[in-house]
């Protein structure tokens, strides 16, 4: 019976305008809009939208598996921000581009933070402008993370956090169809800051918004989380040397920040209807420190005994002056700083705070965490002995816990 019904099925000719799998029978039965399948005369007709992405085509509740309409190369993803940046882009149905330059493996770790397809990394050389205009081709949302905090024999600080933005946002105005450039800087940037990548920073910021007026800047104070590179390396120090330098005798002030708000702050900003399109926001913690008030927290949690050595400003410079007096004058690679970074000494001299009149967390609806227990806990892995134990376990641990 069922092979004579399929017979008769297969001689009925079907006309191409009744087929029920025509193009126009599937958008009217899944409500479908045409203007994926159209070519749109507006994408190249201007730079930035005037409304940011706020008015993009959504499906889904909103989650990995859904559709943002956002589809966002983000340059320097394999960084320390960058993670974080990605997970909350693509939990969220986004299309991330991550391009990057060196192993295969260094943006593997991200694929698994979207659904299949939708975290794509995509090989780039920063110095070739056609390499660029291939990892931007296919996006309307663009964010550069690009940054270095050191010297390097192949890129000057200039290079990485001048140079670099500067020409991802001459490609982007060039592209047309980006809605949404954000350039993240640094809080403290400005053109007459003791350290040089302050002030590269800062010229990178005008010339961003030179090129897209509309573009937004974000500036982070000093970020903290699992990847840091302050209380990681501070904690290493300790456990190897058993003491911690306080460069400058640790009294400037300063404002760290959670490295998940930051992500999340760059993320309102996209949702939002455009209100922060050609503005800067400096994203500080809640909380003023100094390094020896943070320092304090790091003791506490990896369980040592603190133990300072107050280094004065010209010895601290230094110790660190020959690797920034050999970096351009040798054949072969000079280990990458951790505490005795010239550049970040030098910042040291000023203290960096939020502004009194900027735009802040507070204005993209964002209240930061506080820099205790959670942001902090990853230093449990340094404790000696094991994450329940450490040199001061019984000042942790009441008398009557083993009894």
């Amino acid at each position: 019976m069922m092979q004579a019904v399929s017979r008769r099925l297969l001689q009925r000719p079907i006309a191409a305008e009744t087929s029920i799998y025509s193009s126009s029978s599937l958008r009217s039965l899944y409500g479908v809009s045409n203007h994926l399948n159209e070519t749109d005369s507006r994408r190249y007709s201007s730079s930035l939208a005037t409304k940011g992405v706020g008015h993009l085509a959504r499906k889904g509740t909103g989650g990995r598996s859904s559709v943002s309409g956002i589809v966002a190369t983000v340059f320097g993803a394999t960084g320390f921000l960058g993670r974080y940046l990605v997970q909350q882009l693509a939990k969220m149905g986004s299309q991330v581009l991550v391009p990057f330059r060196g192993s295969e493996d260094n943006p593997r770790h991200l694929k698994l933070m979207g659904d299949l397809g939708q975290v794509v990394p995509m090989k780039f050389d920063p110095r070739d402008e056609d390499s660029i205009k291939a990892v931007m081709a296919k996006a309307n949302v663009v964010i550069n993370l690009i940054g270095r905090e050191y010297e390097t024999r192949n890129f000057s600080f200039e290079e990485v956090n001048h140079h670099m933005a500067e020409k991802l946002a001459l490609v982007a105005k060039e592209h047309g169809g980006i809605m949404r450039f954000i350039q993240v800087s640094c809080l403290g940037a400005s053109a007459s800051s003791p350290s040089r990548m302050q002030r590269a920073k800062a010229a990178a910021e005008e010339a961003v918004f030179s090129a897209l007026p509309e573009a937004t800047v974000m500036r982070p104070a000093t970020m903290i989380g699992t990847e840091d590179r302050i209380l990681n390396p501070w904690a290493m120090f300790v456990k190897k040397y058993g003491f911690l330098p306080l460069i400058g005798g640790g009294t400037n002030k300063f404002q760290p920040v959670y490295v998940v708000d930051v992500a999340a702050a760059i993320v309102a900003a996209l949702k939002d209807d455009g209100s922060s399109m050609g503005k800067t926001y400096e994203l500080g913690g809640p909380d003023v420190f100094t390094p020896h008030d943070l320092a304090e927290i790091m003791f506490d949690m990896i369980r040592e005994w603190p133990r300072y050595v107050k280094l004065p400003f010209p010895i601290a410079k230094a110790m660190a002056g020959p690797r920034d007096f050999m970096v351009n004058k040798v054949p072969f690679p000079l280990p990458s700083p951790q505490i005795f970074n010239l550049d970040q000494i030098n910042a040291l001299t000023t203290d960096t705070l939020v502004s009194d009149k900027a735009l802040t967390f507070q204005d993209l609806d964002l209240v930061p965490h506080k820099l205790k227990g959670y942001p902090v806990e990853f230093l449990i892995q340094y404790r000696k002995g094991g994450p329940n134990f450490g040199s001061t376990v019984s000042e942790k641990i009441p008398t009557d816990f083993y009894n």
